[in-house]
């Protein structure tokens, strides 16, 4: 007799499991080649978990639901995971995308005062209550490209108060919206100018005073450890403060100029290290060496026209986890899909595809500690889905320019469909 469960997904033209790996740790080398491909694929779920995933014609036979969804012409990955992002911010940045067309520089945009701290003055005059609202607007644009799950920063605060205000405002916008996030406290993304001669001092500010009132509101802490922001010293203090405190760690890490981040990101045991466009060989092998993630975005140095993508080829040969977000932010990459950072990572980092499908999602995952309920469509995880509409999943990343999403699936249900007359059971008009 069939198992009854709440509602099966079938007929997925090819259903993406990476259910041939093991359910939780990020992939590594050859390990990332394995997708778990199911073709006339099937997942039954219940109570928001999946039950099960095979062909169609086992799953229906095994299992009995009162709804029955059809994915007919449709490729089935994993909900995505974007492990890196910034969507605290109360204004975009057109015009410096303006002036680096005309040729101007990141830092030197930053230096006149563009920039991180452009994005702290407007954030800083915004009601809390306005930031939440324009939050929200932004969570929903990940699921609009698939995205189930994130890790979201603050940052454009750079006070006590603000950094307070941005937290809270992520907060109140999780609520509203059906994504998972591992929330970041990044107190450490800019000196503000009123510390910009006392740097040291702010770092005593994030410290002693931002770290403890932030510790309910945020899961980790974050370091833009960079030459010319947070030198190596001060990043270690702040990392290992954070440590001290229960924080988990991430570092912005040798993004523009080589400074030994990745090397501190593995010695304090951080969850990830991220950008990593001017790593050394020395961070490749402490990486290599550690369970910290190495979180790429080519997105960012594509967008800024930057020559040093990371050099993920000698990364992966080496054996370092890899992983892939958008680092959507206003200023430096302002796109939610991952779907694009895949067609960028696998012409501009080498990636295979398949490695780049592991990279979203079982890795990302891992890089979240979110491995256990997220990342693969073992059984027993989440029913987060990623419906898309491609004749096959080889056409991920090949196809570019729009946005292959048709439905996006959390927890077993349907929470946003582009193209909502296809399953009009669930929606009347467009998701989101």
């Amino acid at each position: 007799m069939a198992e009854l469960v709440d509602r099966l997904f079938v007929h997925c033209t090819e259903l993406v499991t990476l259910a041939d790996g093991p359910p939780v740790g990020a992939r590594r080398g050859a390990g990332m080649q394995g997708l778990g491909v199911v073709a006339d694929g099937a997942v039954a779920v219940r109570d928001g978990s999946i039950v099960a995933t095979g062909p169609t014609d086992a799953i229906a036979r095994a299992y009995r639901a009162a709804e029955e969804l059809d994915l007919s012409g449709h490729v089935v990955l994993p909900g995505l995971v974007d492990c890196h992002t910034h969507p605290v911010f109360a204004a975009t940045r057109e015009a410096e995308f303006h002036q680096r067309c005309a040729g101007a520089d990141y830092m030197a945009i930053a230096a006149a005062g563009g920039g991180i701290l452009s994005s702290m003055r407007a954030l800083r005059a915004l009601p809390e209550a306005e930031l939440a609202a324009r939050t929200t607007q932004h969570l929903w644009g990940f699921l609009q490209h698939g995205t189930t799950a994130i890790e979201a920063k603050s940052g454009y605060g750079l006070s006590l108060d603000d950094e307070v205000k941005s937290l809270r405002a992520l907060g109140a916008a999780l609520a509203e919206v059906p994504l998972a996030a591992r929330r970041t406290f990044l107190g450490a993304h800019e000196f503000p100018p009123e510390y910009r001669d006392r740097r040291d001092a702010y770092v005593d500010l994030v410290i002693q005073q931002m770290l403890p009132a932030v510790r309910e509101l945020a899961d980790d802490c974050d370091v833009f450890a960079e030459p010319g922001v947070f030198d190596r010293s001060q990043s270690e203090r702040i990392l290992r403060a954070a440590k001290a405190l229960g924080f988990g760690l991430r570092v912005h890490a040798d993004e523009i100029q080589p400074m030994g981040g990745a090397e501190l990101a593995a010695a304090v045991g951080a969850l990830s290290a991220d950008h990593l466009g001017r790593i050394s060989d020395a961070g490749i092998e402490a990486l290599a060496h550690s369970d910290t993630v190495a979180v790429l975005l080519p997105g960012t140095i594509f967008f800024l026209g930057k020559p040093h993508h990371a050099p993920a080829r000698r990364m992966l040969a080496a054996g370092c986890a890899v992983a892939l977000a958008t680092d959507f932010n206003p200023g430096s990459c302002f796109t939610q899909s991952l779907p694009l950072i895949a067609t960028i990572a696998c012409r501009q980092l080498q990636m295979t595809p398949e490695e780049v499908l592991t990279a979203m999602t079982i890795n990302a995952a891992a890089a979240l500690r979110m491995d256990h309920e997220r990342g693969s469509l073992h059984p027993g995880k989440r029913a987060d889905l990623c419906v898309l509409d491609l004749p096959s999943w080889r056409a991920f990343g090949y196809a570019f320019g729009g946005n292959p999403v048709a439905l996006t699936v959390v927890g077993g249900r349907p929470v946003l469909a582009n193209v909502a007359e296809r399953w009009p059971e669930f929606f009347s008009s467009g998701g989101g």
